[in-house]
């Protein structure tokens, strides 16, 4: 199996492990899904989701799609000989500013500076899930 598609496969389970981790924090905190993937999906592609109903399918598929991608950027670190914390250190150093990049080039969401802690601490916590369930995953297939 090429790296790709084992990074691709890995950032599936890592966005598995992730998403189990929304689903239980959400039922803790009582916090609303994020709609900011569909919001970003939706003006990448100038989509015009109608309701709520279609932003929220936009966002499940866009979240799933982005885990996937994400993976792959693994992958290519991994190809650079970088295996388990540090390579789970060095995905997290890269996709999460560039998503909060992406965020604020597209009008979504301002600077995470400007963040609330409600805001922030979800995103940073999630992501670092994924990045460390995506590692292992990686490391294991690889």
């Amino acid at each position: 199996m090429s790296s790709i598609v084992t990074g691709a496969l890995s950032g599936l389970i890592g966005t598995a492990v992730m998403t189990a981790g929304q689903t239980a924090e959400m039922r803790v905190t009582g916090r609303a899904p994020s709609m900011v993937p569909g919001r970003v999906a939706s003006k990448l592609l100038r989509l015009d989701p109608q309701d709520d109903a279609a932003l929220a399918r936009i966002s499940i598929r866009m979240h799933w799609t982005h885990g996937m991608t994400q993976g792959a950027l693994r992958a290519l670190i991994g190809r650079l000989g970088l295996r388990g914390p540090a390579a789970a250190a060095a995905h997290f150093a890269l996709m999460w500013p560039g998503d909060a990049l992406l965020y604020k080039v597209l009008d979504i969401s301002p600077w995470p500076w400007r963040w609330s802690v409600e805001e922030l601490a979800p995103d940073v916590l999630h992501k670092a899930v994924y990045v460390v369930a995506t590692s292992v995953a990686y490391d294991r297939l690889s």
